[in-house]
């Protein structure tokens, strides 16, 4: 789990990321989604050590989180990972500069949800990660519009690619992007801690 996955030539790969704290069924329900919109190989789940924008006094141990994460994404083509804390990397604009520098010839694919939209623009090197690798976007309840307005979006406007043309993505030069519709779910981490923590 600390190593990177393998990743064959011409293999397209997505790569989705968070701190899964904890993982939920939303979580899985885009996984899938995009394993068949993008018409993808594989997609691998990186369990990150924490979220640079989020507070990390309610996070639970990393092992603790994979754990959770291996247990929720039952699926052979779901592969989690926790490699990015081998590498020291606090970024994602480190994971997808070192993984499209050793994998040259991979086809990755960086997967986020609208909220991750929404907000793009405040990660660190976020013009760099949609010049590196397209990007798939999933909806979320309640984020639509705020995510397809924010400043990230707007500024790859001419970027977007329109819905119809999700499963060539992984075959895209970036910067492309697309807006992904569909099976939603209303699971939230936040929620699930804030019930927890209640209780």
């Amino acid at each position: 789990m600390h190593a990177v996955p393998i990743a064959g030539p011409g293999m397209r790969i997505g790569l989705f990321g968070g701190s899964f704290n904890p993982p939920h069924e939303g979580h899985r329900l885009v996984a899938l989604e995009c394993l068949k919109r993008l018409r993808l190989d594989s997609i691998w789940v990186m369990v990150s050590p924490g979220n640079p924008l989020k507070d990390h006094a309610v996070l639970a141990p990393l092992e603790e989180r994979a754990a959770a994460t291996v247990k929720l994404m039952d699926d052979p083509r779901l592969t989690v990972t926790t490699f990015e804390v081998q590498h020291g990397f606090a970024y994602s604009f480190e994971t997808v500069r070192y993984l499209t520098a050793t994998r040259p010839d991979a086809r990755f694919v960086w997967i986020m949800g609208a909220d991750s939209l929404a907000t793009f623009h405040l990660w660190e090197r976020w013009e760099e990660i949609a010049q590196l690798v397209p990007l798939a976007v999933y909806a979320r309840p309640g984020v639509g519009l705020r995510a397809t307005r924010s400043p990230a979006a707007t500024a790859l406007a001419a970027s977007r690619l329109p819905e119809t043309l999700s499963p060539a993505l992984a075959e895209t030069a970036p910067p492309a992007w697309v807006y992904l519709h569909g099976v939603m779910s209303a699971a939230s981490s936040s929620a699930i801690r804030a019930r927890a923590s209640s209780s």
